[in-house]
Formats: structure tokens, C-alpha cells, sequence
């Protein structure tokens, strides 16, 4: 039974960034799957849940991954209002502490699954991207993305699947070289995959990741510390950054960058335009925190206080929506300064550990570490132009993503102290 249970978990850390791009809902069932087992498999012997661990070893990673669940219906019943949906999202977190305690227990060579889940994410995306440019379907008015998800998100998610798919190559053993060399293809081939599928969706916001990722690469397989590699690296990201300026959706998307800020330098605002209107949806946002400075106009009510500046006549009713296509705007419009505590929790939390392992001397665990950093470097940078947290499926993977990746670095402190391992653990 016990054995069986972790092969179900297994396949749940695979399937989870695999369907992410592919299948409705597939991150969501795989994440409840997984909370299912915790709740009810974690009261066994062999996976009993020890809540103490989260506050002894990781008491800021359990308040950022709480923090947002208590404040929300603590606004909301201040104000006196209640809207249930809007912890929909956020509440995965909460819900990744329970698996986070299961994953603990099971061995890290379950939870590595985890890369091969990325590749097959990654290259998914691409698949759909290929077929796309085959049925002429992607254009400048409908860029890349599925019946589920926009392109921004979508674009975003297959950009950290491919260069996840990369980076956990340190995780893999191979019984001869030809299958090495084959297993690296195919991770390879899920970077390549996902910076095409990033590509057709012409997300701008998102490839502003791209050199966190080329750092983080760097470092994982310690090219940093050789003068050729380096120098090799930066002549790939010229060659790259060429390449993509003179496809045709680069200069698409250079050009329209361009348009926006020339009609923005003549005034009017360009609430029609993608930067115009986001500049107008965050001044919207200062205004309404001046007003709102501790807790914010409550989360779920941005839509009608724009559309009241609106009538007002202070921002282009071309731009009153839901959200304010920034993850800290939306914070400070919604939740007020209460609320950018919250956020900065929930960046800085995970983060910490996974800065302080970075250097772990077993590879699993400092992969892991690097993988981390992607992962929460990633939220904070795809939130500059979107709000990454409003999307169900994205905070269902990220959270599981922190969880197996934690849990990972929590077997290192397993390992007898001066006894550092010499190769991965298994």
C-alpha cells in the first residue's frame, strides 16, 4: 500500500506541470489529488504529517503561504461584504502546507518527477504552437494561447516549463551514455519547445525573465565559474535576441511597443493601446490606494471603482476591468498597504529558502534550490504586467511547484552533518 501510494504521488508531481497548458483543470485535479492523500494517507505511520516542521525549519514560508487566507476574509468581513470566489485562487496556497508535509516523507527520487513533468509541459505547449503556425492560426489579433487560457499566462508558464526542463538535468541518472544523451535531447528540446510556444504568444512582459533564467542556468551547472562558458552563454543570448528581432512577431511586437509610447509622448493617454491603458489602470490604482491606504477598496470591487472614475471621466472606460494587469497595483487598489505585506511575504518567503540552499553540496537539493528561485523569480517578474495570482491554474502549480521543490531541500537536512553526499540522493 505504502509503496503504491507513493507512485500515485509520483504521478501527480508529473502530471501537474504536464497538463498545466493541455488539459482544463489538469493542474487542479492533480493538486487535489495530492491534498487528498495528505489528509487522509498522512494519519498512516509511514506518512504522518508533522505540522511542527513548518514552524521549527520553515516559519516564513508557512505565514507567506497562510498570510493572504487570513487577511482576505478578515477585509472582508471589516467592510462588510463577502465574496467567496476571491479566495479561490489564493487558498492553494494554504492548501500546499498539508502536501508540502506529505511530500516530506516520500523519497526524493519520487518527487524529481517533477523535470520530466516540466518537459512534457513544455513541449506540449510547443506542439500546439507548431500546429497553430501550421493551421495559420496565430496573428497579430490572436496570438497563441487555448479555449482556457490567454496568451499571457500561457505564454508565460510553457517560458518557466522550458527553462525548468533544462535546469533539472543535474537531477537525472543514466544506466549508459546513449540514454544520457537522449534524455538530455528531450529536455533540450522542452527548452526549445517552450521559448517557441513564449514566442507565438508574444507575451513582452514575460521575456523580461529570460535573463534570470539564463543566470540561474549558469549557476546550477556552475559554468559561472569558467571565463568560455560564460562568454559562450552571452554569445548565445545575442544570437538569440538577434534572431528574435528580426522574425516577424518580434518586429511585431517592437514595432507595436514603439507605437504605443509615440502616441503616448503626444498625449491622450492611448487607453486603446496596451502600455497606454496600463499606465491608466495603474494611476487608477494610486488614486484609489490614496484613498484606501490601510485595506484597500476590497478585493473583487476594482471593476466598479474604476468604472466610477470612469463616469468621473479620470481614466478611459476603455480600460475598467477586473484587474489592473499588475499584481502589485492590483494589491495596493485592493488591499491596501495590509495587502503589499501580504505580497511581499508571499515573494519573499519560499524564496529565502531556496537562496539559502543554493549552495547545498548534494546536486538534487541545490538543483532544487535554482529551481526555486526561477519559480519565485518568475512570479514576481511575469506580475509587473500581469496579475499571476488571479489565475487559478497558475497558483495551483506554483504552489505545488514551492512544495515538492521544499520538500526536496528538506531531505539535506537529513544527511549526517560532515558527511556530505558524493553524488545524488536517491
Amino acid at each position: 500500500m505504502e509503496k503504491t501510494l507513493r507512485y500515485l504521488i509520483a504521478s501527480m508531481v508529473l502530471l501537474a506541470p504536464a497538463s498545466t497548458l493541455v488539459v482544463r483543470g489538469g493542474t487542479g485535479y492533480c493538486f487535489f489529488v495530492l491534498l487528498a492523500i495528505a489528509l487522509f494517507a498522512g494519519f498512516s505511520k509511514s506518512f504522518r504529517l508533522k505540522p511542527g516542521l513548518l514552524v521549527a525549519a520553515y516559519p516564513l514560508y508557512t505565514v507567506a503561504m497562510l498570510c493572504f487566507m487570513v487577511y482576505l476574509p478578515l477585509q472582508q468581513s471589516l467592510e462588510g461584504y463577502w465574496l467567496p470566489r476571491e479566495f479561490d485562487g489564493l487558498s492553494r496556497f494554504a492548501f500546499a502546507l498539508p502536501i508540502f508535509l506529505l511530500l516530506v516523507n516520500v523519497p526524493i527520487r519520487f518527487l524529481k518527477v517533477l523535470g520530466w513533468g516540466c518537459v512534457l509541459g513544455a513541449i506540449g505547449a510547443g506542439v500546439w504552437a507548431v500546429d497553430s503556425t501550421i493551421h495559420m492560426t496565430v496573428t497579430d489579433l490572436n496570438r497563441l494561447g487555448n479555449d482556457f487560457t490567454n496568451p499571457i499566462p500561457y505564454g508565460n508558464t510553457a517560458l518557466l516549463l522550458g527553462f525548468l526542463s533544462v535546469m533539472t538535468i543535474r537531477w537525472d541518472i543514466y544506466p549508459n551514455a546513449l540514454t544520457r544523451r537522449l534524455g538530455i535531447a528531450l529536455k533540450v528540446l522542452g527548452l526549445v519547445a517552450g521559448i517557441y510556444a513564449s514566442y507565438l504568444s508574444g507575451t513582452r512582459g514575460g521575456w523580461l525573465a529570460i535573463p534570470l533564467f539564463l543566470v540561474l542556468c549558469l549557476l546550477n551547472f556552475g559554468w559561472i565559474r569558467r571565463v568560455r562558458h560564460v562568454l559562450t552563454a552571452l554569445v548565445v543570448v545575442v544570437l538569440a535576441m538577434a534572431l528574435l528581432l528580426a522574425s516577424p512577431m518580434g518586429r511585431e511586437r517592437v514595432e507595436a511597443t514603439h507605437n504605443d509610447i509615440v502616441r503616448l509622448s503626444h498625449g491622450g493617454g492611448a487607453p486603446d493601446s496596451s502600455i497606454g491603458a496600463r499606465l491608466q489602470l495603474w494611476r487608477a490604482s494610486i488614486r484609489l490606494f490614496e484613498e484606501h491606504p490601510l485595506m484597500g477598496v476590497g478585493k473583487g470591487h476594482l471593476e466598479p471603482q474604476l468604472r466610477i472614475l470612469a463616469n468621473e471621466g479620470e481614466v478611459s472606460p476603455l480600460v475598467v476591468n477586473q484587474r489592473a494587469h499588475s499584481e502589485f497595483f492590483s494589491t495596493i487598489a485592493e488591499l491596501g498597504s495590509a495587502g503589499v505585506v501580504c505580497l511581499l511575504l508571499l515573494y519573499i518567503g519560499p524564496m529565502v529558502y531556496f537562496v539559502r540552499y543554493r549552495k547545498s553540496p548534494h546536486r538534487d537539493v541545490s538543483t532544487a534550490a535554482h529551481c526555486g528561485i526561477a519559480v519565485s523569480g518568475s512570479v514576481i517578474i511575469f506580475g509587473l504586467s500581469i496579475d499571476v495570482l488571479t489565475v487559478v491554474m497558475s497558483t495551483a502549480l506554483i504552489a505545488l511547484m514551492w512544495a515538492v521543490l521544499l520538500a526536496i531541500i528538506t531531505h539535506d537536512a537529513r544527511i549526517p552533518q560532515g558527511k556530505p553526499s558524493r553524488g545524488p540522493i536517491s
